[in-house]
């Protein structure tokens, strides 16, 4: 019997953890917009976490934007929009991941699945927002996520630099440059200045 309950106990202050440690729906679906256009906000369809820690839609929008709120289980804060075309390939990197692959192998098991067709990459241009900082937090008071920057990407599958007559590194700083040339993972970078943020 003190073992059973040694072992409730344990699972309860796990449990208990893990519910505090998940910000409440209202400030994952806020986080995770603060990396959209303001004008897609309103109708994106946004991905969080419930208490348990499982991948959840917390609401379901209209438009073709998908946001992922930050993952509290991670330091620093990291959110994203992408347009519904990439979320098979953002799903099956979040299934790999889950499976314990590492970032090479994900990037190798992907590049071999979108070349056999298995794993469908869009045939179009697809824009990718990122909002980050390793000390950003969201702020209740302000209703804002501070401390973070945000950057851009664009999926171009298998463009390269000749391509698209981009870079391989930027330029100027936050200058557009072409990174992974040549693979499903092609994408066009823009980082903007720190500076010129809000």
């Amino acid at each position: 019997m003190k073992i059973l309950a040694t072992t409730s106990l344990i699972l309860l202050s796990l449990f208990s953890a893990t519910a505090q440690s998940i910000p409440s729906k209202e400030i994952q679906i806020a986080s995770a917009l603060s990396a959209a256009p303001e004008e897609d906000r309103l109708n994106a369809t946004v991905k969080g976490y419930d208490q348990s820690g499982i991948l959840i839609t917390l609401q379901q929008g209209s438009n073709k934007l998908i946001c992922l709120t930050d993952n509290p289980k991670q330091e620093g804060f990291n959110a994203a929009c992408y347009h519904e075309g990439l979320e098979v390939f953002m799903a099956r990197g979040r299934e790999l991941k889950a499976q314990g692959q590492d970032r090479g192998q994900i990037f190798q098991m992907r590049e071999d699945e979108a070349k056999s067709g298995k794993l469908k990459m869009p045939d179009h241009p697809s824009a990718l927002h990122i909002r980050s900082g390793p000390n950003g937090q969201y702020n209740p008071s302000t209703k804002k996520v501070e401390n973070t920057t945000l950057r851009y990407v664009v999926y171009i599958p298998w463009a390269t630099s000749e391509s698209t007559g981009l870079p391989i590194r930027p330029l100027v700083p936050g200058g557009p440059w072409i990174m992974d040339p040549g693979t499903h993972r092609a994408h066009i970078m823009i980082s903007p200045p720190k500076e010129l943020q809000k």
